[in-house]
């Protein structure tokens, strides 16, 4: 079997803060930005593997999420706890050198972790936490 990850989604509350992040500050290409009913669904992904997107979205607007529930994930979102995706570098350090250099919520820097991983940890502008582990 031959199998893929196409797109993985991650919740925005802020497109335009979400889009110069992944844009400005990782370097990924814009794929896609659908607007509709007030709410944008925005596309992007690292140059060169058009085969891996990442849908930033807004968060809980499907209709069957009751009010009770888009209050939690909204709770959780602030805390940070919401969504997690983890991305992979040749060069952390000098990834990480540029995301302090912008200022970017840095969560952990580059540790040795006891898992057999080296990463580093940060947040986006909706408190997505982001780890990038370096390849080996």
């Amino acid at each position: 079997m031959d199998i893929t990850i196409q797109a993985s989604f991650l919740p925005h509350n802020d497109p335009d803060a979400a889009l110069a992040f992944y844009r400005d500050t990782l370097g990924f290409e814009v794929r896609n930005d659908v607007g509709y009913a007030g709410m944008r669904w925005i596309t992007v992904g690292p140059a060169g593997q058009t085969g891996t997107s990442i849908v930033l979205h807004p968060p809980a607007v499907d209709p069957g999420i009751t009010d009770d529930e888009r209050r939690t994930i909204a709770e959780m979102m602030a805390k940070g706890s919401y969504a997690t995706i983890i991305l992979a570098t040749a060069d952390l350090d000098g990834a990480f050198a540029r995301l302090q250099a912008s200022e970017a919520e840095i969560v952990q820097e580059p540790t040795e972790q006891p898992y057999g991983v080296r990463d580093c940890a940060i947040r986006d502008p909706a408190g997505n936490l982001i780890r990038i582990s370096q390849l080996r």
